[in-house]
C-alpha cells in the first residue's frame, strides 16, 4: 500500500488535486454554502412572514416546503419527511453535478494545453513521468477523484443542513433527533450516488477523450475547436439534408455523436428518455431515485452506448497521448 501511494501515478493525482482543487473542492463547496445561505435566510423570512400575517406560509426550498416539513414533524408524518430529506440531499446533488459538469469540461479543455501555453511541460518532461501517465491522470482526475470530491461534499453539505433544520425544529419545541437523524434512506439516497461514480466514469469517456485531444492538439482557443467543430458539422449536416441529398439522421447525429463528445461528462446522463419510459418512471411524479436505481445502473451497463462509447473514448485518449509526445507549443 506504501509503495502504491508513493507511486509516481499517485504522485500525479496529487498534482491535479492541488492545481485544480479551486474547481474539484472549493467551487463544490461554495455550492453547497449557498444552498445552506439561502435555505437559512429561507427560514428566517418564513417564520417573519408568518409573525406578521398570523398564519401558514410556504418556503420552498430545493423543492422543499419547508413549512410542511415542520408540520410533517410536529404530526410525526415520518413517510413525507424522510421524502423531504431524500429531496434535500438530491437537491445537494443536483447542484453538485451542474457545478461537477463545468469544471470537468473545462479543466480538461485547458489541462494538456496549458502545460503548453505557459512552457511547463519542458518542466514534467525534465521528470521521469511519460506522456501516458500524464493524460491518464488527468482522465483519472476528471471522472473519479472530482466526482468523489463533489459526493463528500453533497454528504457533508446534507450533514449541515440537517444541523440548521434540527436547531429550527428545536425552536418550535420538536425533537429533531429521532425525527431527523434516525432514517437510514437519505443515507441510502447517497450511497447511489456515490455508486454512481464509475458508471458515470464509463459513460464519461467519449466526452474526456474529445475534450483531451483539442487540449493536446489545437495551437490555441482549444474550446472553438471542440466545440465549434461538432455545430459547424450538424449545420452542414442539416442543410445537406434540405438539399436532399445523402445526410446523417438528425436525431443520431446530435444525440449519438455530438451529445456525447460534448455532454456525456454530465452526471448521470446515461438516463435515456426511453429508458425511463420503458420502466414507467415519471419525474413528474417523483421518481427520481427509481431513475438512479442499482437496477438502473446495471441496465446502464447493458446499453450498447455505453461500451460503444467506452472503446471510442479510449482511441480519442490514446490519440491525445500521440498529441501530448509531439506536440511542444501551444
Amino acid at each position: 500500500m506504501n509503495a502504491i501511494v508513493k507511486s509516481p501515478f499517485a504522485w500525479l493525482l496529487k498534482r491535479e488535486y492541488w492545481e485544480s482543487r479551486r474547481g474539484f473542492l472549493w467551487a463544490q463547496v461554495s455550492a453547497a454554502g449557498v444552498i445552506l445561505v439561502i435555505t437559512i435566510l429561507g427560514i428566517i423570512a418564513g417564520e417573519v412572514f408568518r409573525a406578521r400575517m398570523e398564519g401558514d406560509t410556504s418556503v420552498h426550498m430545493g423543492g422543499v416546503n419547508l413549512n410542511a416539513m415542520l408540520q410533517n414533524a410536529v404530526s410525526h408524518n415520518t413517510a413525507q419527511l424522510v421524502g423531504a430529506l431524500d429531496m434535500t440531499l438530491l437537491s445537494f446533488g443536483f447542484i453538485a453535478s451542474v457545478v461537477l459538469f463545468f469544471v470537468v469540461f473545462f479543466y480538461l479543455l485547458g489541462s494538456l494545453y496549458d502545460d503548453r501555453r505557459d512552457r511547463s511541460i519542458l518542466f514534467w518532461r525534465s521528470l521521469p513521468i511519460s506522456d501516458t501517465g500524464t493524460v491518464l491522470s488527468k482522465v483519472v482526475a476528471a471522472v473519479i477523484i472530482a466526482p468523489l470530491i463533489a459526493t463528500v461534499v453533497v454528504l457533508a453539505g446534507y450533514l449541515c443542513m440537517q444541523i440548521v433544520v434540527s436547531v429550527w425544529f428545536l425552536a418550535h419545541g420538536v425533537n429533531p433527533f429521532g425525527l431527523l437523524w434516525g432514517h437510514w434512506q437519505p443515507l441510502s439516497v447517497w450511497l447511489h450516488l456515490l455508486v454512481m461514480v464509475p458508471v458515470n466514469a464509463i459513460w464519461a469517456l467519449p466526452t474526456v477523450g474529445w475534450l483531451l485531444l483539442w487540449s493536446a492538439a489545437a495551437r490555441s482557443k482549444p474550446f472553438l475547436w471542440a466545440v465549434v467543430i461538432p455545430i459547424v458539422a450538424g449545420v452542414l449536416n442539416l442543410w445537406i439534408g434540405l438539399l436532399g441529398l445523402p445526410h446523417i439522421d438528425a436525431q443520431f447525429f446530435w444525440g449519438d455523436l455530438v451529445g456525447r463528445a460534448l455532454l456525456s461528462v454530465v452526471p448521470a446522463s446515461w438516463v435515456a428518455p426511453s429508458e425511463l419510459a420503458t420502466h414507467g418512471i415519471n419525474f413528474v411524479q417523483g421518481d427520481q431515485l427509481a431513475a438512479i436505481s442499482y437496477s438502473a445502473m446495471g441496465r446502464a451497463f447493458a446499453l450498447p452506448q455505453m461500451w460503444i462509447g467506452a472503446i471510442v473514448g479510449v482511441a480519442l485518449i490514446a490519440a491525445a497521448i500521440w498529441f501530448r509526445r509531439w506536440r511542444d507549443e501551444a
